[in-house]
Parts: structure tokens; sequence; C-alpha cells
């Protein structure tokens, strides 16, 4: 999918991608603006009553360490579900790499020219977030940037052993504004937390959907992460569907009255 037209953060991480209510409606979206570098989707919305049968792969640690109790329970529940439309379910391993040089050098590279000229056209933290980059040298930015490359081809290889990756989206709900208007020094930890399960997927370039799978007390959505190999959309939209209709969530979801 083209990111032309996106002002980037990171050329090299860059992704796009719709939302929407329903996943009707996000491959409806995806097939009017997909830009035909991956596997050409079908027609989903007539093949939709069969999906195939995927081999699920669960990871070990880190996306599902220190989870709220109730992601915990509402991703263990969608897990079940899943039983009755995956062909295998097993735990895998992947590698994971939290270092930012590539984002922080490709952001700032874009941006230094009006950081230098208009510095007070960006937020404070925006600001503080992309001179972060400034310092970064060519050599480091090289080895890093094929680092990366390599990173991706060690993920792809998972994809020969499972179709389909899932985790919870978040580890926590989501945080009131109340709640960060009070405590604002947990912004930027809230938030890095929030992050924390789709950032490697982004990282490594594979395609990946969040869709509610159960609710908070509060009623806020509870998401699952599915990702799948590159140029897969149409099998990650199958099984999303699927795991969609297994979960058949009754709750309402809450909409804006503008």
């Amino acid at each position: 999918m083209s990111a032309q037209g996106v002002i980037p953060l990171s050329p090299s991480l860059d992704h796009v991608g719709p939302i929407a209510r329903n996943l009707a409606d996000v491959t409806l979206l995806f097939r009017a603006i997909a830009d035909g570098d991956g596997v050409p989707p079908e027609d989903f919305l007539q093949s939709w009553n069969a999906p195939p049968k995927l081999q699920v792969g669960v990871p070990s640690g880190f996306f599902y360490d220190d989870l709220d109790t109730e992601v915990e329970g509402a991703v263990k529940s969608a897990l079940r579900a899943m039983n009755s439309i995956a062909a295998d379910i097993r735990q895998i391993t992947l590698p994971i790499d939290n270092d930012r040089t590539v984002q922080a050098a490709e952001s700032y590279a874009f941006h230094a020219a009006t950081v230098a000229k208009s510095p007070e056209l960006y937020q404070p933290e925006t600001l503080r977030r992309i001179l972060t980059g400034e310092k970064i040298s060519a050599e480091d930015y090289r080895k890093k940037r094929l680092e990366l490359d390599a990173a991706r081809r060690e993920i792809r290889a998972i994809f020969d052993t499972v179709d389909v990756i899932v985790t919870p989206a978040t580890p926590i709900p989501a945080t009131t504004i109340a709640e960060l208007q009070t405590h604002p020094e947990q912004l930027r930890p809230r938030e890095l937390l929030l992050l924390r399960n789709t950032r490697p997927f982004n990282v490594w370039g594979l395609p990946a959907i969040s869709l509610p799978c159960g609710f908070t007390r509060a009623g806020l959505p509870i998401g699952l992460q599915i990702a799948g190999a590159p140029g897969r959309e149409d099998w990650l939209l199958h099984f999303a569907h699927a795991c969609e209709r297994s979960l058949a969530l009754s709750h309402p979801i809450r909409t804006s009255s503008v």
C-alpha cells in the first residue's frame, strides 16, 4: 500500500492502512487503496463464508508480558475461540529489537531544514523527538539500516511454519485524558507501553490488523492484533473476519455524535 502523500516520520518504517467499524468495511477500503505491490486481493466479500484454516503462532514473552488482567482475560478467551477456526495454534519466538536509530535519523533528515528555520512550528515534545536524530552519523544509520533489512528477512522465515501471528494489540486499556492531565509525567511512559505490541510489526513491515476481542468493565474495547506475511493481506483479512464472527461481540461500539 503506497505511502505517497504521507508526511513521513521515517520512510523505512512508515505504513498506511484503513480504520473502519468492521472487517467488511476494512476490506472495502483496502481494495480501494491497495496499490498492487502485494498479492492482488481476491473478492473477499464473496468468499468469506469459507475462510482457510491457518497455522496460528502465539509469541512467547514480550507481547504477553505484564498484561492488564482484563486484557489478558479477553485475549485468552479469543485464543480459545480460535481453536474452531485455526488448523493449529503453536508457541513461537520472535526476535525483538527496540532500537530507534533508523526512525530518529530519517525523521531528522526530513524535518531538519524546517526545524532549523522555524522550530516554533513544532510542539515541544515533537521537536524533542525529532532532534534525537541530529547527531546520528551516516555510518551508524547505514549499519542500523542493514540490520533492519536482516531483521525483516529473519522474521519472514517465521512464516515458513505459521500463517498468522496473534498478540494483544495493547498490554493495557486506553488511558483516560483526565488521568494524564492529573499526572502529565505519565504521558510518555503510557504511550510507549500502548505502542509496545504494535511497533515491532510495523518495523518488520508486516501487514497487521487489530480488532476488538472484548471490553473492559469501563466499556473500552480490548484489541486483538493479528499479523501476516508480507503480501498476504488476503489470508490476514480472511482470518480476521473468521475471528470477528467467532467472537460475535454484542457490546455496542460507542460512536461520536459528530
